[in-house]
């Protein structure tokens, strides 16, 4: 089994993360770690920024992973705002600004980093659906507000589980694990 250290300060992500990668055969170890994370246009240039960062610091090869909801209608916001917008606004806040709005598409995305024998890679992953007319379930940050497509209307937060196998941030982890599994050979 490959192990691999998540640098987070999210329970929430780690367990995700590590329930999903144990199904690729990886070992997750948790390293609860706070780092900087600039404000910028888009999540690649946050993680790749964090990662430099962290790549002083922290044993290689390990991942971070950022994410960010992107509504359309909204041009895109929160996007790489998403955790700032989340604090200030949170999940009552986003529905205010969308109370009169028709077109509810929204798109999830997560960027993972992986630092490996001093280089970076990222591996971006996405989920599109909608914003729903109200907060449904109990999850973490916007999971009980978006609607992915294809799930019978349910939110991420009414999933469960379940959410696992739909989301960005699963994709963006199996194109990590393929990748890592392809091209490092040590455990």
């Amino acid at each position: 089994m490959k192990t691999l250290r998540f640098v987070t300060s999210n329970p929430h992500k780690f367990r995700e993360a590590e329930t999903i990668l144990e199904n690729y055969g990886f070992r997750i170890e948790w390293i609860e770690l706070k780092y900087p994370e600039i404000q910028a246009d888009t999540l690649k240039e946050i993680v790749l920024h964090s990662l430099k960062w962290l790549s002083e610091r922290v044993e290689q090869p390990f991942f971070i992973e950022d994410a960010g909801l992107f509504i359309h209608s909204l041009n895109g916001f929160p996007g790489p705002y998403s955790s700032y917008v989340f604090k200030t606004l949170g999940n009552e806040g986003i529905l205010k600004l969308m109370e009169d709005i028709k077109d509810r598409r929204a798109t999830f995305k997560s960027v993972i980093g992986l630092a490996v024998d001093d280089k970076h890679y990222t591996f971006c992953g996405e989920t599109n659906g909608f914003i729903a007319q109200s907060i449904r379930g109990a999850l973490w940050g916007f999971d009980p507000i978006f609607i992915p497509e294809g799930v019978g209307g349910l939110t991420y937060a009414e999933l469960g589980d379940k959410k696992n196998l739909v989301s960005h941030r699963r994709k963006s982890l199996e194109l990590m694990a393929s990748w890592f599994s392809r091209k490092v050979k040590k455990p």
